[in-house]
């Protein structure tokens, strides 16, 4: 892509372009780990699901078992999603009934939310069997620098603020306790890039918890 063709495009259009193949590889990835843990009949919930990429892709997987409803939740819901979106507030409780859904979906979103305890805290509550949390954790050298990297380049063509704030590990563990949530399966590392990309910005710096909430309310 030549200097001119960036410059008339703008820098987020540019972004989206450029980003786009490294996204879809993404969410197929992410897409065949979830179909793997949701059961026939379960119904899904995916907190901050933006365009319903993801949705769309555990859907169309011919891993996921029959009669799975998936729906979504955000704070400015996009048209065109292919499943039900409900609006709601980051600051509020989410609209729904406590353990009205089976499982419920957190991909790549704590990390642009506030008040991260509040929201996981909330999706404990209203998940029934397990929360499917993907986020970013820091480790290794320039961990800071090369999350905050991919975190601009991967939002800003979208207009989605980032507040470059990761956890580590031990971080993650203290926060899973703190909002009343026991660890299933844990994946301290993803390749969800081409390769020389999984090198800068994979592996380790991508992680997933699989999560069992309280079977009791407070």
């Amino acid at each position: 892509m030549s200097v001119s063709a960036v410059g008339s495009m703008g820098v987020s259009a540019c972004l989206r372009v450029l980003h786009g193949p490294v996204y879809r590889r993404r969410i197929g990835a992410l897409a065949r780990l979830l179909a793997s843990e949701v059961r026939t009949g379960d119904r899904v919930l995916d907190v901050g699901c933006g365009s319903g990429a993801l949705g769309a892709a555990i859907l169309a997987d011919p891993a996921r078992p029959a009669g799975v409803h998936y729906e979504g939740a955000e704070v400015a819901p996009r048209p065109g999603t292919p499943f039900p979106v409900t609006k709601f507030d980051q600051g509020r409780r989410l609209p729904f009934a406590d353990k009205s859904f089976d499982v419920v979906v957190a991909a790549d979103v704590l990390h642009h939310v506030p008040d991260e305890p509040a929201l996981l805290k909330d999706i404990a509550r209203v998940a029934r069997r397990r929360v499917f949390l993907k986020d970013h954790c820091l480790h290794g050298v320039l961990a800071q620098a090369r999350l905050s990297f991919i975190d601009w380049a991967a939002n800003y063509g979208h207009g989605v603020p980032c507040l470059y704030r990761y956890h580590d590990l031990q971080g993650w563990h203290d926060l899973f306790a703190a909002t009343g949530l026991a660890m299933a399966k844990e994946h301290l590392g993803l390749n969800l890039y081409p390769p020389g990309l999984n090198l800068l910005f994979g592996r380790r710096l991508q992680y997933l918890a699989l999560l069992e909430p309280s079977p009791f309310d407070e």
